[in-house]
């Protein structure tokens, strides 16, 4: 990291102000050279910025961050100017044409703020996830992650295996001594309770279910009313509606947001038996899949058929000649909205109850197989009489630990975290 990087940080131009970022060793002298003089560190002061001829490309509001107390741990200038597109050009033009000073690449700010130990490899998957945050849990669940708080978690799961495995080597390396030949009466009950914690961790609500939503598939036989809810559902036109068997015939899928809970609501072809019709026959298959793959099916067709976990929904109570189910757990029609807010709120009660808790930290996949290896290799370290195996078993926690804020890690996987954050964070 001997280049100096540099990138526009705000949003892109048009805009009122425009904050252009450099960092690296060689910041000071990028910043002297396009203002012509020195600044005092962490005061923002007025200056005019200039090319290499000298002519002045904007009045700019200028401020100087020496390392290593930085936002990248690196010498950090910024440039707060005018967010015209020609003004951030130009001012990026000059920056290029400087020895040792080059454009920025997706993530790099923050990958050297990872680098130089400003953050954990944790706190950058929560910033990551921060901003691409659409609703209000996921913003808290990647505020919090971006905060410190798991990593606060993990350090102290650390501090403790640490301690455990300090009493084993102790019986290893001093196995002759009387007052050191065995483990203490709590060793196994520490290692009880810290596996405990790890457990209670994985069945948290992942992080992904606050990107991809509470999935819910609307299911059932063609000609149920499924297109119609699902249209009053997501409150658009997505599906085609019509009393014509058979409309849909493919899965639609559309991401909402009620009160502030995502969900991804699914419309599904009809289920009956397609005798003739091949692209009927495939819409099926994809709705059968679906059911697979729900959080939560609303079924809409005889209630002897409905899947189990389902809820059974008569959605037509609209039409006269619609057959009344015999205890459906809502009535409802899309048209007239009968039963609808009542039936809003069951699903947002829901939903609510399988997502993370607001502003609780959430584990995305990566995060979750680590603690699963963790918990797994404490599982076995207590089934284990022998102190080799036990020390062994702790060698594997330490290092599941380890990876998940970063102090074991791979290019490629931070290649593609980083890749994930724009140019100018």
């Amino acid at each position: 990291m001997t280049d100096t990087i540099f990138a526009l940080s705000s949003g892109a131009p048009p805009a009122a102000i425009g904050v252009i970022r450099v960092s690296g060793p060689q910041a000071g002298f990028a910043l002297e050279a396009l203002s012509g003089r020195e600044f005092e560190p962490r005061l923002a002061k007025l200056a005019y910025l200039r090319d290499e001829s000298g002519e002045i490309l904007d009045q700019a509001l200028v401020l100087w961050f020496p390392g290593p107390n930085t936002a990248t741990g690196e010498d950090l200038a910024e440039l707060h100017c005018h967010g015209g597109r020609a003004v951030v050009a130009a001012i990026e033009r000059t920056l290029d044409r400087m020895d040792g000073v080059r454009r920025a690449q997706p993530g790099e700010f923050t990958r050297r703020a990872f680098a130089n130990g400003r953050i954990d490899l944790a706190e950058a998957e929560g910033l990551a996830d921060l901003l691409s945050a659409e609703t209000e849990l996921k913003r808290g669940a990647a505020m919090a992650m971006a905060g410190g708080a798991f990593s606060a978690k993990v350090e102290e799961w650390r501090s403790r295996i640490l301690a455990l495995s300090a009493q084993v080597e102790a019986v290893l390396d001093f196995d002759d001594e009387d007052d050191v030949s065995e483990l203490p009466a709590t060793f196994l009950e520490t290692v009880v309770a810290l596996h405990g914690e790890l457990v209670d961790w994985l069945a948290r609500p992942p992080a992904e279910r606050l990107g991809e939503g509470y999935r819910i598939v609307l299911a059932g036989p063609p000609n149920a009313g499924k297109s119609t809810l699902f249209n009053a559902l997501t409150e658009s036109e997505a599906a085609i509606t019509s009393p014509i068997a058979g409309t849909t015939r493919d899965v639609i899928e559309r991401s909402v947001a009620i009160e502030g809970i995502p969900f991804t609501f699914v419309d599904t072809a009809g289920l009956h038996e397609a005798h003739s019709d091949e692209i009927e026959k495939i819409g099926i298959d994809r709705a059968q899949q679906q059911l697979g793959r729900a959080d939560l099916v609303l079924w809409l067709g005889v209630s002897e058929a409905a899947p189990a976990g389902s809820w059974d929904i008569e959605a037509q109570i609209d039409i006269p000649a619609t057959e009344a189910k015999p205890s459906p757990r809502f009535r409802v029609s899309a048209v007239s909205g009968e039963g609808m807010d009542a039936f809003r709120g069951a699903i947002v009660a829901e939903g609510r109850q399988a997502m993370p808790k607001p502003g609780e930290v959430a584990l995305n996949k990566r995060q979750r197989l680590l603690v699963a290896e963790a918990a797994s290799a404490l599982d076995d370290a207590r089934m284990h009489s022998d102190p080799l195996l036990v020390a062994e078993n702790f060698r594997r926690v330490r290092i599941a630990f380890d990876r998940l804020i970063g102090r074991a890690t791979t290019e490629d996987m931070l290649d593609a975290l980083f890749g994930r954050f724009c140019i100018g964070k």
